[in-house]
């Protein structure tokens, strides 16, 4: 008996395809419009093509900011992966202190972006805040404000402390969801547990760690509040990511075409870099 197909449900769909392409393609378009134009006033907008791309492209802002903030992603990765995966481990899987460590794991994630940065900005200070005091109080010359490196390893510090509780959340929940019967093999096998965490734990883990890199290299490569809060971009432009620079050409000068053209050309980065992580990570997994 043939059966016919009922297509009705992806009208349930709909309104979520209406609510993007109000949210996210109708803003994207408008952007995409101001970046070939140069736009003077309200009545005053004339076409300039690909200008503005270039200009941009030439700018040496875009360059140093791009470096910058790929140096401060690749850094973010490189400790938050491994140190969330080492909490996760180390984290009680049972009663009432493996709900007590969820819930502090949680407590960073609930807190605003801008009171992330407002709380550093007073922990980091020499007179006042207690992590600035105790360093000086160690003989080391900290001080954020004045100086460069100062207030890269802040800033850095500070993402770390906001955000490997995302990263070990999501290993905790991959780890949960191993059978115990690999385990119950591997004391069979007196597997120690190095050898346990090589083969067992860590392939398991494999597509929590790719949604973990994937969305911390996309939200700290996209990071704005915490840094200028803190920092403000300074001293100089030492913390002054892209996103903050974006910022500056937008609002600060007024250059609407040239910033809308910076943020698309932002925007293929991020999907650009994202869509790299993704297919090597996915590659590698398959020639195994």
């Amino acid at each position: 008996m043939n059966k016919t197909e009922n297509n009705k449900a992806w009208l349930l769909v709909l309104p979520v395809f209406l609510l993007v392409a109000f949210s996210a393609i109708i803003p994207l378009m408008t952007v995409v419009n101001y970046s070939v134009q140069d736009i003077f006033d309200q009545n005053s907008a004339y076409f300039v093509g690909a200008e503005w791309y270039k200009e941009v492209l030439q700018d040496p802002r875009l360059h140093d900011s791009l470096l910058r903030q790929f140096i401060f992603s690749g850094s973010v990765l490189l400790i938050e992966i491994p140190l969330g995966i080492l909490v996760a481990l180390m984290m009680p899987t049972r009663g009432a202190m493996a709900s007590l460590s969820l819930i502090l794991l949680a407590i960073p994630l609930l807190i605003p972006w801008n009171v992330v940065g407002t709380i550093w900005q007073i922990f980091g200070r020499a007179d006042i805040g207690l992590f600035g005091w105790g360093l000086n109080s160690l003989g080391i010359d900290y001080n954020y404000a004045s100086n460069p490196m100062d207030a890269w390893f802040t800033v850095l510090l500070m993402d770390v402390w906001h955000w490997t509780s995302l990263v070990a959340l999501l290993c905790y929940s991959g780890l949960r969801a191993i059978p115990e019967a690999f385990y119950q093999a591997a004391r069979i096998d007196r597997a120690s547990k190095w050898a346990i965490f090589r083969f067992i734990q860590l392939p398991r883990l494999k597509n929590v760690l790719i949604i973990g890199v994937l969305l911390r290299f996309m939200d700290s490569f996209m990071i704005y509040t915490e840094p200028f809060v803190l920092t403000g971009g300074g001293p100089g432009n030492s913390t002054t990511f892209l996103s903050q620079t974006l910022t500056q050409m937008a609002i600060g000068q007024f250059d609407l075409g040239p910033a809308a053209a910076f943020s698309l050309i932002y925007f293929l980065i991020v999907l650009l870099v994202s869509w790299l992580f993704f297919t090597t990570i996915t590659h590698l997994d398959k020639r195994k």
